[in-house]
């Protein structure tokens, strides 16, 4: 889980104003923690007591309401707010689905498990199919990767079962990649434009800062795509220990708190 807030801050100060190289301070003191860390937050807490995760979503926006979510999310925490309760889902594709399920990769034993819980955490907001999927995909790289798989059959598996296109590699997509997709054809804020760009920085890398750093360097949504992308190095490498600290002194004691109650839960946050 840590690797996914690691990614969070790192690519934070970089969404609007993005970078093409791999060549640049990682977690500087700039850096800053966004809604993909709280929400993931929600998530973990979600998995530790129990309940529908559309609870945990809406009172973690509520208890945090300044930390840059979409405009669809944040109108869907303001109407349930007037109805005192979560509101309908709102069908959206946007890969705020993805950012925030690292946890549910890292807390059940199955594929069978870990495609359910995904799918729970997405559907509550993001019930467009593309969104349930980029989670599902995300969540199941996560699971194989800490069940011992390879990246080339990590790979193999999501792109038989989620049919992303992981071919293109993170020097291509240094090139080609934006906000707007592939060569300007796409919507680097949604699942299908973001989630297979992520795993592929993830799958490429040589180590946990080699794909956050491959993230961050391929434009776009840099903090989504580098927390999507940190959930699942964490899986494949372990993550260093100056990067964990840094990335804790980022957060608030009540996350730290669960942090550890679900590192120490579930087995993730394993040091290199």
């Amino acid at each position: 889980m840590i690797g996914s807030i690691i990614g969070d801050a790192a690519g934070s100060i970089y969404e609007f104003n993005n970078i093409k190289t791999k060549d640049f301070p990682l977690l500087s003191k700039r850096c800053f923690i966004t809604d993909d860390s709280v929400l993931s937050f929600a998530t973990a807490d979600w998995i530790l007591n129990g309940g529908e995760s559309g609870d945990y979503y809406f009172k973690y926006g509520s208890l945090y309401p300044n930390y840059g979510y979409g405009s669809g999310y944040w109108e869907w925490v303001c109407q349930s707010r007037n109805q005192h309760k979560p509101a309908p889902a709102y069908n959206s594709c946007g890969n705020g689905s993805a950012m925030r399920v690292g946890p549910v990769g890292w807390a059940f034993k199955t594929d069978e498990e870990t495609m359910a819980a995904a799918k729970a955490s997405a559907e509550c907001t993001h019930n467009h199919p593309e969104g349930i999927i980029g989670a599902q995909a995300t969540a199941m790289a996560i699971f194989w990767a800490r069940n011992g798989m390879s990246a080339e059959e990590i790979k193999k598996l999501i792109s038989a079962n989620f049919g992303y296109d992981l071919t293109m590699s993170v020097e291509e997509l240094q090139e080609r990649y934006s906000w707007r997709g592939i060569d300007g054809n796409g919507n680097g804020g949604i699942c299908q434009d973001s989630v297979p760009q992520a795993i592929i920085c993830a799958l490429k890398a040589t180590d946990f800062e080699d794909a956050i750093r491959n993230a961050v360097s391929i434009g776009g949504d840099s903090d989504t795509v580098a927390c999507i992308s940190g959930s699942i190095a964490e899986a494949l490498f372990g993550v260093p220990k100056d990067l964990r600290e840094k990335a804790e002194a980022l957060l608030f004691r009540e996350f730290q708190a669960t942090l550890g109650l679900f590192e120490m839960e579930y087995g993730c946050g394993r040091e290199v």
